[in-house]
C-alpha cells in the first residue's frame, strides 16, 4: 500500500461525514455527522476533530450549533474539550456502548423510520384536513403543553401522548393503532441513546409548529411540519444505533 492510500481514503471520508448539514435539523444532524466520524474512524479514540472554525464552515452551520453539538457528545462520553495550546474536541479513548440488550441493525432501523414516517406524517396531513371540534382542538393544545413541562424523567410518555393525539383527531382508529404500535418500536430505541436537552427543547418548538398547522387546517404544512421534526429524531437514533 502507498504512503498516499490511507490518507486519500480518510480525506474521502471526512468528505463524506463532515459535509454541509440541512438548516431544519441542525443541530441533530449534526450530532448524527459527529457520531459518524467517530464510529466511521474518520476520528478515531483519542484523536482530534477538526478545528471548530474549520468543522462549522465544513458543515455549513454556525459554531454555536456546532458547539452545543459537542457539549451534547460530551455529556454523553463521546468526546472531551481541552484547553490550551494543544487543545481541541478529541475522541475519547473508551466509548459509551449502548443502552439497549438487542443490537439494532441498519435494515431494522430503517424499517422502524419509514413506517413511522409514512404513518405520522400522514396522520399529521389527515387531521389537518379535518374540521376539527373544538373538543378536539382543545385536546391537541392539552397534550402539546404537557410536552412542554419541565419533568424531563415524564417526556418520553408526555412526547408519545401528543404523538397519538394527532393520530386520534384525524379519526381512523386503524391508523391510531398502527402509530401506537411503532411508537413502541421507537420508544425501544430512544431508550437506548441520551437524552440531548437541545434536542428536547428544539423538538418541542416543532411540535407547536405541527399542532399549530393542524389548527390552521392546512394539510401540506402539517405534512411538511411532521416529516422535518420525524427526520430530526431519525438523524439521532442512526447516529447512535446505525
Amino acid at each position: 500500500m502507498t504512503e498516499d492510500g490511507p490518507t486519500t481514503t480518510l480525506a474521502s471520508a471526512g468528505a463524506a461525514v463532515f459535509r454541509p448539514v440541512r438548516t431544519g435539523n441542525a443541530f441533530e444532524e449534526t450530532v448524527e455527522r459527529l457520531l459518524q466520524a467517530i464510529r466511521l474512524g474518520v476520528a478515531g479514540p483519542g484523536e482530534r476533530l477538526p478545528a471548530e472554525r474549520e468543522l462549522a464552515t465544513r458543515l455549513n452551520i454556525s459554531r454555536v450549533t456546532l458547539r452545543e453539538a459537542i457539549r451534547a457528545l460530551q455529556e454523553a462520553g463521546y468526546v472531551e474539550s481541552r484547553r490550551g495550546r494543544y487543545g481541541g474536541t478529541f475522541v475519547n479513548e473508551t466509548l459509551p456502548t449502548a443502552r439497549t440488550t438487542r443490537k439494532t441493525t441498519p435494515d431494522e432501523l430503517e424499517d422502524v423510520l419509514t413506517m413511522r414516517r409514512v404513518l405520522e406524517v400522514g396522520a399529521a396531513e389527515a387531521a389537518a384536513a379535518r374540521t376539527l371540534s373544538p373538543e378536539e382542538r382543545q385536546y391537541l393544545r392539552a397534550r402539546l403543553a404537557e410536552t412542554e413541562a419541565d419533568d424531563l424523567s415524564e417526556y418520553r410518555r408526555k412526547d408519545s401522548r401528543l404523538h397519538l393525539a394527532i393520530a386520534e383527531v384525524a379519526a381512523s382508529p386503524t391508523l391510531t393503532s398502527a402509530v401506537a404500535d411503532i411508537r413502541v418500536r421507537i420508544n425501544e430505541l430512544l431508550d437506548a441513546i441520551p437524552v440531548l436537552h437541545n434536542n428536547i427543547e428544539h423538538s418541542n418548538a416543532q411540535h407547536e409548529l405541527v399542532v399549530q398547522r393542524i389548527l390552521d387546517g392546512d394539510p401540506a404544512k402539517a405534512r411538511d411540519a411532521m416529516a422535518e421534526h420525524l427526520e430530526g429524531t431519525a438523524s439521532l437514533l442512526r447516529g447512535f444505533l446505525a
